[in-house]
């Protein structure tokens, strides 16, 4: 993508491309809450507590402010990138979200489409209302991603694992900060949990290994299904020990996501996994947890290159990756913009919800006076 953001702005200028959403996030999630009901929009915009950490994810890109630098030559540029020995068009995932079939019904599938489109990685959860099969049917040899939410069933996780391997996904991303729900208080006032509506399980209801435990398929039997994938769903059992068996079950990359203290780092590194997400999951598990931007730069020094090291939690416009990227991420997820995009209109919104992010990027790093994002470093930067 050379030079990206000069084309959308053309394109829009000259109506050759029509804004079929609100361009700013701001608009863009209000937009979104006129238009869903109450239960899902929470479900998908509120986080823990009182939502402290959720806020402070975006207000802390505040505090870095990018110094740009001048007369630097950044009329042709370059925004891609290499992960995992692959050639990124950009250095962006879409994070892996749940049951998105509660805010579109195509939910996983349009996501995934407008992903490979735009030649962005998207990731696909456990949760997902549609399995990791239909998802990889929807973007052929597109690069994909598979988060893992570790069931107390070892044999039910392997069983994933291999299914997302088979199915021709790229790297295995194990979230570590969910062995159980957060306490969301919207969720709560709501008594709404999509999954126990049969919602955002597609992944266990074809699972063989799943089905075997249970006394009756789920077509015969959904209820049972339901109750089953809630007494296996978390593990808050798990060790640095047990990395090693999943490591065992597949040959892709093991990125583990949710680190934010220095320590966890080495220690991931030092279990041989093949990269980090730095997240505090959009501040949806623990209300007061550092903001992922704070954790990134001890991390990145922790980790000096050993393995990549990727950035979630409050990504919100290109500045946002400018500064996530000059402090060390190799790449940056983005979540609930493109959720919101999804809702309002479908595979179309997801795209243009990536479209106008990596537009707004391309010119940051342009105006900054970086060429590529291999220029751009914490000389860029300064801390306020």
């Amino acid at each position: 993508m050379k030079n990206f953001g000069n084309q959308v702005q053309f394109s829009v200028y000259q109506q050759l491309e029509e804004n079929i959403i609100p361009v700013s996030y701001e608009a863009l999630e209000a937009r979104a809450k006129e238009e869903l009901e109450a239960k899902p929009f929470d479900y998908v915009a509120a986080s823990a507590g009182v939502e402290d950490t959720a806020k402070e994810n975006n207000l802390a890109f505040r505090k870095w402010r990018i110094v740009p630098r001048m007369l630097r030559d950044t009329a042709d540029r370059d925004i891609g990138i290499e992960l995992f020995g692959r050639k990124l068009n950009v250095p962006l995932l879409l994070a892996p979200i749940g049951v998105q079939s509660i805010v579109h019904p195509e939910g996983e599938l349009a996501s995934a489409r407008a992903a490979a489109s735009m030649g962005v990685p998207f990731i696909a959860s456990t949760a997902s209302t549609f399995s990791l099969e239909n998802i990889a049917a929807e973007t052929e040899e597109a690069e994909k991603w598979f988060q893992l939410y570790w069931s107390n069933d070892h044999e039910l996780a392997a069983s994933m694992v291999k299914r997302a391997e088979s199915a021709g996904y790229g790297a295995i991303v194990i979230t570590l900060d969910t062995p159980m729900m957060g306490w969301r208080e919207k969720d709560i006032h709501h008594a709404y949990l999509p999954f126990l509506e049969g919602k955002g399980i597609g992944n266990y209801l074809e699972d063989p290994m799943f089905c075997s435990r249970l006394e009756r398929s789920p077509q015969e039997d959904i209820r049972s299904a339901i109750l089953h994938w809630a007494q296996v769903f978390g593990n808050p059992s798990l060790t640095w020990r047990d990395l090693e068996f999943i490591r065992s079950q597949t040959k892709l990359p093991v990125l583990l996501k949710g680190i934010l203290h220095p320590d966890d780092a080495r220690l991931a590194v030092d279990s041989d996994v093949d990269g980090l997400i730095v997240s505090n999951h959009g501040g949806r598990q623990v209300d007061g947890a550092i903001t992922a931007i704070d954790a990134l730069p001890d991390i990145v020094d922790t980790v000096q290159g050993e393995v990549p090291v990727l950035m979630d939690s409050g990504i919100r416009r290109g500045a946002d990756m400018v500064k996530a990227l000059s402090l060390g991420a190799s790449a940056v997820l983005l979540g609930r913009p493109y959720m919101y995009g999804l809702a309002l209109a479908g595979e179309a919104g997801v795209r243009q919800v990536l479209r106008n992010l990596i537009a707004d990027f391309d010119l940051t790093m342009a105006l900054s006076g970086s060429r590529s994002v291999g220029e751009l470093g914490r000389d860029l930067l300064k801390r306020i």
